[in-house]
């Protein structure tokens, strides 16, 4: 009578022969399948009780749905402002909504310290929520904390005339945020030559997790296109050092 019991693939580990080993090995992939699930849902719990606590004040009583049931309705504040900043937009869009948003900003801007906080928040969020912006959206290497020691930024824009004019040479400059890990909203701010740059085809949001992880999750691809495209990082590092104007590197990703 022959054995029937399935092999296993030569490229799959064997499986934990002891008790505790196997208990261990449960319990992890457990953790990694749960882990994810429970963290984005409690992150959508928390943003939706958070907007809901800045919006139920000024809706009234009468229109709360916590009012006519014995529990409250979780979400219903959001609901309340989606509906309210489209409303807003649509105002905003005609004549009368931009003669109203015009008379505000004058009178934002005639206030000292209000005026610079609004005017930079609004650039901020014009820039992000931009169907065409571009800022932040492209990925490149430059040499930090010191020579031969390459760091993953994100490519903001060529500095204005004023800030132009200050900085040393003549050589174009370009904005660039090098996100820190494990979090990377926050970082630094700096300007850089832009012979310095060595752009990577990569896109933020795959640049964010690989920051994140702290190099642990890598952009998929194909491995023989990353050695080639680690080649030329080194030759362009090489171009940089030498003086000479660095090759743009696209690692491409499958």
């Amino acid at each position: 009578m022959t054995n029937s019991t399935p092999k296993l693939p030569n490229d799959l580990p064997d499986p934990p022969r002891g008790l505790m080993a196997r208990l261990r090995n449960y319990f992890l992939t457990g953790l990694i399948v749960a882990g994810p699930i429970a963290i984005t849902l409690y992150l959508t719990w928390w943003f939706v009780t958070w907007v809901d606590g800045l919006v139920r004040p000024f809706v009234p009583a009468a229109y709360r749905p916590e009012t006519y049931l014995p529990w409250g309705v979780p979400g219903s504040g959001l609901i309340v402002a989606v509906i309210a900043l489209t409303l807003l937009g649509f105002l905003t869009a005609n004549f009368i909504g931009r003669q109203l948003v015009g008379v505000g900003e004058t009178i934002l801007g005639h206030m000292p310290v209000v005026r610079a906080i609004y005017r930079g928040l609004k650039q901020v969020f014009e820039t992000i929520f931009s169907s065409s912006g571009s800022g932040l959206r492209k990925v490149g290497l430059v040499e930090f904390p010191s020579p031969g020691m390459w760091s993953v930024v994100l490519i903001s824009h060529a500095p204005n005339e004023y800030i132009f004019e200050s900085l040393p040479g003549e050589e174009e400059h370009v904005a660039v945020f090098l996100p820190c890990a494990p979090n990377p909203t926050t970082g630094f701010f700096f300007y850089v030559p832009k012979s310095k740059i060595v752009e990577v085809d990569m896109s933020a949001e795959d640049a964010a997790t690989l920051i994140m992880s702290a190099g642990v999750v890598q952009p998929n691809g194909d491995p023989n296109r990353k050695i080639a495209a680690l080649g030329e990082v080194m030759k362009a590092a090489n171009d940089a050092n030498a003086g000479r104007q660095p090759s743009i590197v696209n690692i491409e990703q499958n």
